[in-house]
């Protein structure tokens, strides 16, 4: 299990979790369905299941070109610690589970498994033909809002799916900075990313400007919800967070990039969601 965990960097589940949290509370929160135990579980569950099925896809379909660039030569694969089909046949098991896990949920939520999974094991493919990969991976991770309220409530709404392009927005920025590191890898194998396609330098514009558009869209439920104080230390919060990244990685210094990418925003995500939830639990008279 320990070199599983390695595979799918278990860790950087701190990305996406704690919206998928925003998703769920907001949905027990903002309608009158009940919080219900049973059902946090196999959203979490759903969660773990979804991403470990990305993840370990990610990392059996890049084998060969992890086992090219230096920065990736010692990956799980690569290095020779999970087998190929070791890695494959987790995919399918947790893409199994992932469907199981909806079936308990509701029925959308069923429905809509497939097209989950399709979209979070095709960004793997992405890099090969488009420098837009990092939407794709963004649009992944941005599922967890929505995929969660859908999960208690049974439908849509307006302040998911803005907490949804929050994430997409988010991502998207943070990947393009992450890539900066293959460059000059990416050129030579004939990879597609931002940085390969414009340059370091216009690449950190494009990122700056998706997290501009993740900013408005974390702030953008204010207009739809009643939020207390708490909830505006949040956006407080993620947008220094975001905005601190770009002073950490400039065009002529990337260096900063993994603390760039792991720490702050693992720090951005944790801290607004916690702020959302107490928010939520104060607004409730704590009746969750």
């Amino acid at each position: 299990m320990k070199k599983f965990f390695s595979l799918v960097l278990f860790a950087h589940s701190i990305f996406a979790l704690p919206f998928a949290m925003i998703g769920f509370f907001l949905g027990v929160t903002t309608t009158t369905q009940p919080f219900n135990w049973f059902l946090l579980l196999l959203v979490l569950l759903c969660m773990v299941f979804a991403r470990n099925a990305a993840m370990a896809f990610n990392r059996y379909l890049d084998r060969d070109i992890d086992a090219k660039n230096p920065r990736t030569v010692m990956r799980d694969i690569p290095a020779g610690r999970v087998s190929a089909n070791e890695a494959l046949i987790f995919v399918v098991v947790n893409c199994l589970l992932f469907i199981a896990a909806t079936a308990f949920i509701n029925k959308l939520c069923l429905y809509l498994s497939p097209v989950a999974l399709f979209v979070v094991l095709f960004y793997s493919y992405t890099k090969r033909f488009t420098a837009l990969c990092h939407l794709v991976l963004g649009l992944g991770l941005s599922l967890a809002p929505i995929g969660a309220y859908i999960a208690v409530t049974g439908k849509f709404d307006i302040v998911p799916v803005l907490y949804s392009f929050a994430v997409l927005f988010w991502v998207s920025g943070f990947d393009i900075i992450y890539a900066l590191q293959d460059e000059d890898f990416d050129r030579a194998e004939r990879l597609h990313s931002i940085p390969a396609a414009l340059g370091i330098k216009n690449a950190l514009r494009l990122s700056v400007f998706l997290h501009v558009l993740s900013a408005v869209c974390v702030i953008l439920p204010i207009f739809f919800s009643q939020f207390s104080f708490v909830y505006y230390i949040g956006v407080a919060f993620f947008c220094f967070m975001l905005t601190y990244q770009h002073l950490l990685v400039k065009p002529t210094d990337i260096s900063k990039v993994d603390r760039a990418f792991a720490t702050t925003n693992g720090y951005a995500s944790v801290v607004f969601a916690l702020c959302f939830l107490l928010d939520a639990f104060l607004r409730t008279n704590y009746n969750f």
